[in-house]
């Protein structure tokens, strides 16, 4: 039995966003979706080295035991390139981007994650999110200090602890499974998952039979959410070859910033750039508004991305930059964009200010009583009971005299478990209590 995949990709820029920061690739063998941050023109540049770097990994065979090791290697390869932009250009050091992307070979599947773009399996009646957001309330709901419903309301939901940025680490999760025929594969960034329900995600994708329709479907439910950032899918079916009527998809699709960078290029033959340029979409896929020849290039054409920038290519140089206009022509574009790129920068300083104060505010407010920080005796905290990357989000404010080995069983496990109060005078009450209940201090009143 051959297996293969019929699948779709879909990019769209949604209601709110002045330009598309999500990439896409869909191929034989890699199924990839990246959301870039980092303000103007920097999540888009970061999501498309990240897919430009990893589709490479679709034109070669892969053996089944070697398919971890290599989507681990492009990802550091990705990190790489995105350190040596940040250093070329210092105002994109902020750009970053998510990735998720899952390398085929027969049946054999192996997804590598970081951030919260998801990949999804549905089979049979079976539906489940594949991949684990890294983010700060993922994080809470895993610990039990928030619930689902409060995902939506809290101030720090935008606040991913994993990324690829150039400057950190790369530590993706990684993992390898066993397709089946009849399994649909879903793979989105959060402008899709984070406005369109699981459950309606699930029932999209169990009636539209066609992945195309099934990509189109789910973006346009985005939008009619409010589509308030950028929303992009990859629909991937698998089928066996022999018996499947209509076959399997035999066009790479790239997809969103990755594809609109791409078009401001001018590849030479039989270069690693025209090499990247041919596996841009001929036509029933690619944008939800496929990108003209004749469309007026974007304000940052004057500095092209070159897909295959890598240590590998040691003669590396700049592509050239696109055909451009008259003159006159340039500096009315450049007119235009200006204003609109001061308002979107204010906009997200403001977001951005607004996030930290308030997520902030929050975490000043809160209180709790636990062990100290040698463990021997009860001390009370400022903050909630939490780490990210090793940073404390809480301060021992107050060290009593109580030693956690004179507390009774029940007040042991419940300050060990850490107990919230409201305030530190309620804190105060509380450790009353617990000195009032020591076995030694009942002794003695007794």
């Amino acid at each position: 039995m051959t297996i293969a995949l019929r699948y779709a990709a879909y990019s769209d820029v949604g209601c709110l966003r002045e330009g598309n920061e999500d990439s896409g690739y869909a191929g034989q063998h890699l199924l990839a979706v990246a959301d870039g941050m980092g303000g103007y023109a920097g999540g888009e540049v970061a999501s498309s080295i990240a897919i430009a770097s990893i589709s490479r990994l679709d034109a070669e065979d892969h053996p089944a035991d070697e398919m971890a090791e290599a989507l681990q290697r492009a990802v550091e390869q990705a990190n790489g390139s995105l350190s040596r932009r940040i250093m070329e250009e210092p105002q994109l050091e902020n750009m970053g981007t998510t990735l998720t992307a899952m390398l085929w070979s027969g049946p054999r599947v192996a997804l590598i994650h970081i951030g919260d773009s998801r990949a999804y399996l549905m089979r049979g009646s079976r539906f489940e999110q594949i991949t684990h957001d890294h983010t700060l309330v993922q994080t809470l709901v895993d610990e039990g200090k928030i619930t689902e419903e409060e995902v939506a309301t809290h101030p720090q939901r935008s606040l991913i602890l994993r990324a690829l940025d150039g400057k950190s680490p790369v530590d993706p999760d990684i993992s390898i499974s066993e397709a089946k025929v009849g399994d649909r594969y879903m793979l989105c960034s959060d402008g899709l998952s984070g406005v369109v329900s699981k459950k309606t995600i699930h029932e999209t994708l169990a009636t539209e039979t066609d992945p195309r329709a099934a990509a189109k479907k789910l973006i346009d439910l985005a939008n009619r959410g409010g589509g308030p950032d950028n929303i992009t899918a990859v629909v991937a079916d698998v089928i066996e070859t022999d018996t499947d009527r209509e076959g399997p998809t035999s066009t790479a699709q790239v997809v969103g910033a990755a594809d609109q960078r791409a078009a401001t290029v001018e590849p030479e033959p039989d270069t690693p750039a025209r090499r990247a340029q041919e596996l841009r979409v001929g036509g029933d896929t690619a944008e939800m508004d496929p990108i003209r020849d004749d469309a007026p290039e974007p304000a940052y054409a004057g500095a092209p991305y070159d897909p295959q920038y890598d240590p590998a290519y040691e003669d590396y140089e700049p592509a050239p930059a696109a055909r451009r206009g008259p003159e006159p022509e340039t500096e009315y574009r450049t007119r235009r964009w200006w204003p609109m790129v001061l308002v979107f920068v204010v906009i997200v300083a403001a977001v951005a200010g607004g996030g930290y104060y308030f997520g902030r505010q929050y975490v000043e407010s809160q209180y709790y009583i636990g062990p100290s920080s040698d463990g021997e005796t009860v001390s009370v905290y400022q903050g909630i009971d939490t780490d990210i990357a090793g940073i404390s989000l809480s301060e021992e404010i107050d060290r009593t005299d109580i030693r956690l080995d004179s507390l009774t069983e029940g007040d042991l496990s419940a300050v060990e478990n850490t107990i919230p109060v409201d305030s530190p005078a309620a804190a105060d009450t509380r450790i009353e209590d617990l000195r009032a209940n020591q076995p030694g201090d009942t002794e003695e009143s007794g």
